[in-house]
Parts: C-alpha cells; sequence; structure tokens
C-alpha cells in the first residue's frame, strides 16, 4: 500500500476505488452505464467529495473547437472517472479516457467497468506533457 501512496490524487483514487466496490458488490454486474454511475455518485457525494456528473468536455485543435464530449464523472475537479458496464474492457476505453485527460487540465482519470468482474485502470497524463505537446487550451 505504500507504494500507492506516491501516487498524485492517491487517496481520492483509493476512495473513489472503495466505493465503486461499495456499488459493485451491492448491484453486481448486468445493468446499463448510467444505473453505476448514478449510484457511484451517490456514494462519492456522501463521502463529502464533489461530484460532477456527464461533465462537458471540449476539444480543441489549433485553438478552435472541434468537438464536444461529456466525461462520466469529475471527482473534486482533479479525476476524471469514465464508466464502462461491458463485458471486458477494450484498448479504446482507455484511449477514451486518455483523451479526457489530453483535452482538460485534469491529469489523473480512473476507468471503472462494472462487468461481470470489476475492472479499473488508472491513468496519468501530466499538464506538463500537455503544455509540451501544446495539448491545453489557452486561457
Amino acid at each position: 500500500m505504500s507504494d500507492v501512496t506516491n501516487y498524485q490524487h492517491a487517496d481520492l483514487t483509493s476512495l473513489i476505488i472503495k466505493e465503486a466496490y461499495h456499488v459493485f458488490n451491492k448491484l453486481g454486474y448486468g445493468f446499463v452505464e448510467s444505473v453505476y454511475e448514478n449510484s457511484l455518485a451517490i456514494r462519492l457525494l456522501k463521502a463529502g467529495l464533489k461530484v460532477d456528473c456527464q461533465y462537458p468536455i471540449k476539444v480543441y485543435f489549433e485553438e478552435e473547437v472541434v468537438g464536444d464530449f461529456k466525461a462520466d464523472i469529475i471527482v473534486n475537479n482533479v479525476v476524471i472517472v469514465e464508466l464502462k458496464a461491458v463485458e471486458c474492457l477494450h484498448a479504446r476505453h482507455e484511449v477514451q479516457l486518455v483523451n479526457y485527460l489530453k483535452a482538460t487540465d485534469v491529469e489523473v482519470g480512473l476507468l471503472i467497468n462494472f462487468g461481470e468482474e470489476l475492472q479499473i485502470k488508472r491513468r496519468v497524463f501530466s499538464n506538463a506533457r500537455k503544455q509540451a505537446e501544446n495539448r491545453l487550451p489557452k486561457s
């Protein structure tokens, strides 16, 4: 567990994961994604966290908006939580989360799949890297 504390927002992501397990243990698998999203949001709010569901994300290309997406949940404005309710995670699901991180100033993301077994992946995309790659929109 000591290795985990070295991660950015480790305490917060650990709490989110704990609450995801609580939801999964209560509901099991087989529901649509929105059921898990709403349930996890309830648990996170009860834990005293700031939760924004269906958080709008604008994608920029050469300083022009070229797309609008919605992240399932943003917690405390520092962790994007992308939820799935599929048989198993695929690379495209991870790419979706990383793209959300690239398009925002949020650096940490969790991909949580409420499939037959709960699957969780953590991704980080630093703002320093985004600035180096000219990915952050200008304020």
